[in-house]
């Protein structure tokens, strides 16, 4: 164990640590386009002598992306991107294995943003986000530690986001890559990751069958997609809100009944938000539900399911299993919430497969490649995946299954490249 990494972390009990090495143990098993990357940069050493700041959602999977930039050469820090997404045991083992770690299950919101500042103060050279929480508070609050900071990734829409409002009114620093742009990032990790760990974390925490009753998703970008995919492998029947037309002529024509919200908050029987905004479940939804509705959010903030105006209808809350709580409202009726409101399919579960974060997290370690050598050139953008760098991840994830493709001769490329060819 690092006597520096020991001394200096913040997390729950050390104790905890051989089931962390454990469950790290079986994620790398099954992570084989990250491994053939930790190879490359065990040789090539690219972040020597560098200092990487994390902020991801703190499970095994995520641990291990912090072990292959570690493997680079790198000082990595670490810390949480959700409270209720921490695994204590993970952050044990993290620390065993010389990386510094802020982070515990669950802290009050004053200590949650105490540990993200804690990350920060180590003054870091590059940086992996998720959300946009490490970046917010280095320009709103502490530019004091931004002084090495050359640049990072970001892993969420929410963040990419924040990452362009600041772009624009140009406040934006040193450039970030928009990893969730990626196509190996929205159309796998987004679509198949959210799409089966969120019913992961459903399934698991009601106990309940989802075949036969109504499903609303709420938005559908790729991870709405996703989740309404496998809502209907579950024989649900689902209704998709948007705002979008030409989403929600997609989702028509993909066969699910499109509504206006406050007509699907009449039908529903459970509700999954995806959608990265605040409030798109709100008073007057709650006013129309079911007795016994069960809401869940797989956007990235708690804000997506507007608790405070449940609490406003609500007349007793209790929690009646762990990571459900009912909201006793005052006409009678019953609202059961999942996980707080927070992510679903971490809060309440572990996360997208390890196959899925395999090639998200490889375009994260790609990535942070890619903008420490380049960050002179790029200055203060929110900078695409070079789609060479895209395509690579896929080719790595091929040869990982085994699976050949063709390659164009010689004369097809001519053709291509010619206007004049017939």
């Amino acid at each position: 164990m690092s006597i520096h990494a020991k001394e200096t972390s913040i997390v729950t009990d050390l104790a905890l640590a051989p089931e962390g090495h454990l469950k790290i143990e079986w994620v790398a098993a099954h992570m084989p386009v990250l491994n053939r990357i930790r190879e490359q940069f065990e040789q090539e050493q690219p972040f020597k002598g560098l200092k990487v700041a994390i902020s991801l959602h703190l499970e095994a999977k995520t641990a291990y992306l912090a072990k292959v930039v570690q493997a680079g050469g790198a000082e990595v820090t670490i810390t949480g991107s959700n409270p209720l997404s921490t695994q204590d045991d993970v952050c044990a083992a993290l620390v065993e294995d010389g990386i510094t770690v802020f982070a515990k299950y669950n802290p009050e919101p004053k200590e949650y943003k105490e540990l993200l500042i804690k990350t920060l103060e180590t003054k870091p050279d590059l940086i992996i986000d998720d959300g946009g929480d490490l970046i917010s508070i280095l320009h709103a609050e502490r530019q004091d530690l931004m002084t090495q900071v050359r640049g990072g990734a970001e892993e969420t829409t929410t963040g990419i986001l924040r990452l362009k409002a600041m772009e624009k009114d140009g406040e934006l620093k040193f450039p970030m890559v928009a990893v969730n742009d990626a196509f190996c990032k929205y159309l796998f990790d987004n679509r198949y990751g959210t799409g089966q760990s969120v019913w992961d974390g459903i399934n698991r925490t009601t106990n309940l069958v989802a075949a036969g009753k109504t499903v609303v998703v709420v938005g559908y970008g790729w991870c709405g997609k996703g989740v309404a995919m496998r809502a209907k492998g579950l024989g649900a029947n689902v209704v998709v809100t948007e705002i979008d037309g030409i989403r929600a002529v997609e989702a028509y024509m993909d066969g699910y009944t499109v509504l206006p919200m406050i007509e699907a908050a009449k039908v529903g029987d459970i509700f999954v938000t995806v959608t990265g905004n605040r409030d798109v479940i709100r008073g007057e939804h709650y006013e129309v539900m079911k007795n016994g509705a069960i809401l869940s959010n797989a956007g990235h903030f708690d804000i997506e399911v507007n608790k405070p105006e449940l609490d406003a209808l609500t007349a007793e809350k209790r929690v009646v299993r762990r990571n459900i709580e009912e909201y006793k409202l005052k006409d009678g009726r019953s609202i059961y919430l999942l996980a707080e409101g927070r992510l679903v399919n971490l809060a309440a579960g572990d996360g997208h497969p390890a196959e899925i974060m395999d090639m998200t997290f490889a375009l994260q370690a790609m990535s942070l490649k890619y903008v420490n050598d380049n960050y002179k050139a790029l200055g203060g953008t929110v900078v695409n995946v070079p789609y060479a760098l895209d395509e690579q991840v896929a080719r790595f994830k091929l040869e990982s299954l085994g699976i050949g493709i063709d390659k164009l001769t010689e004369e097809q490329k001519t053709y291509l490249e010619s206007w004049t060819e017939h």
